[in-house]
């Protein structure tokens, strides 16, 4: 793998041309031309809020907007519960509870309720899965991982309680034009080689501030030939690097995606040709292998190679990042006719995932037989369970200070329980090989030319 970088930043006039994020935000501000570092009002296409957030949001947006306030448009306002839904815990209830006071008294249109058979489950595959993400268009979300839209050619940004609260009101929000970063991956990747992976390169190349508030810009034949849950899983992690949002243009697998989600236009928006670019990073995968993010930041990327052996207790197969139908049939390929040695639990991210898991199948059995099969605890109930830790009651939160292997995206101490647990992150195929050998591995060693 070669990683070249190029500084081709200048100064930017109103003749030069737009980065993908800049012609997105003077579209949505009614402006010819923006540049980055201007401060402007950005209309809002979508607004979402989950149930951490959504009681903060309602209450500062009744302080200020008033107690009869309505807010600016009860279809746009996405609400999904999704972090810690099948809980007990009474603030993980009570949450819940005012989310649904709030979409009764302000007729939501779109609140996908748990214990309804409309709830969804994760709200970033839910957004997706429910046709909220439309290219060319702004969508604010009060979670940071609101960025994995950014795969349908959306601007799509993770805002505060307060921002949340003004946007839902007012229906725009003050926003400070980033600068981008444009990475081409290039080249052609080894079956082994994942979205996850790709993304972790890019994460040790920057650095976990290296992106701050900049945009990041997707390009190169490796990002056209992604699925469109690999590219999800691109731009769901560029907020780990600090950057404002990750971008790409929408390939004809994300186009034929959308015609089956939503009959609402949209345009597709393109970079300009002489765009301006505050850094270009090429990247050619040709020889990258898999590679593994150690505790306790997801920047600190090595190759497997150099982790094998390395003994693992649990596996972790979840989250926005990792919970997606095309992670579980990764996982699938690996675990077909073998066993799990450790405890390894599995997460699906919403209730379609789930339903893929029965439906769709590998070499002529379901994912969801060669998982359980496998010996793996594979949870019905989707959400984001063990990623961010919850409360006691969470399936497959870490409880012991022990090593654990994940394909979540964030590995901090004590991010999925336990403050002395060991968190490795990784792809669903590396996931799966340590969890079936117990020690980190290549899994390389475990992938054939058969599927």
């Amino acid at each position: 793998m070669n990683i070249h970088e190029t500084d081709d930043y200048a100064s930017v006039n109103i003749n030069q041309g737009m980065t993908l994020t800049e012609k997105i935000i003077a579209k949505a501000s009614n402006r010819t031309h923006v540049s980055p570092g201007e401060v402007l009002f950005v209309n809002v296409d979508v607004l979402m809020s989950h149930d951490p957030c959504t009681p903060g949001v309602a209450s500062v947006f009744k302080k200020e907007f008033g107690e009869e306030a309505k807010v600016w448009d009860p279809d746009r306002f996405i609400m999904i519960p999704d972090h810690f839904v099948y809980s007990a815990d009474p603030q993980a209830n009570q949450n819940i509870r005012v989310m649904r006071e709030f979409a009764t008294a302000q007729n939501i249109t779109h609140f996908y309720d748990v214990g309804t058979p409309d709830y969804k489950g994760v709200c970033h595959i839910g957004l997706a899965e429910g046709g909220h993400t439309r290219p060319g268009e702004v969508l604010l979300g009060t979670d940071s991982h609101t960025v994995t839209a950014g795969a349908f050619g959306t601007f799509a940004i993770g805002v505060g309680i307060t921002d949340g609260a003004y946007a839902l009101g007012t229906g725009e929000i003050p926003l400070m034009v980033p600068a981008t970063i444009k990475v081409n991956y290039f080249g052609k990747k080894a079956k082994s080689v994942q979205a996850k992976d790709l993304i972790l390169v890019l994460m040790k190349e920057l650095g976990v501030e290296g992106a701050t508030y900049n945009a990041i810009e997707f390009t190169g034949n490796v990002i056209d030939e992604l699925s469109v849950e690999e590219r999800m899983t691109m731009c769901n992690m560029v907020v780990e690097c600090g950057a404002k949002n990750g971008i790409m243009v929408p390939n004809q697998a994300t186009l034929d995606y959308l015609a089956t989600r939503t009959r609402i236009p949209y345009t597709v928006v393109t970079p300009d040709e002489d765009a301006q670019y505050v850094r270009t990073i090429d990247i050619d995968v040709s020889s990258l292998t898999s590679v593994i993010a150690r505790p306790h930041s997801p920047d600190n990327v090595v190759s497997v190679a150099q982790l094998e052996n390395i003994a693992i207790s649990q596996a972790y197969i979840g989250s926005c990042t990792g919970g997606k139908t095309d992670d579980f049939i990764a996982a699938a390929e690996i675990l077909w006719q073998r066993k799990v040695t450790i405890p390894t639990y599995a997460v699906p991210a919403t209730k379609e995932v789930f339903h893929n898991l029965i439906t769709m199948q590998v070499k002529g059995r379901s994912v969801y037989e060669i998982l359980t099969r496998a010996g793996v605890k594979l949870s019905s109930e989707p959400g984001c369970a063990a990623c961010c830790g919850g409360p006691a009651d969470t399936f497959g939160r870490v409880r012991d200070p022990i090593s654990v292997i994940s394909t979540t995206n964030r590995n901090f101490v004590g991010r999925m329980g336990n403050k002395g647990a060991m968190i490795y992150l990784a792809s669903p195929y590396a996931v799966a090989a340590a969890a079936v050998s117990g020690f980190i591995t290549n899994p390389e060693r475990y992938l054939t030319n058969d599927y």
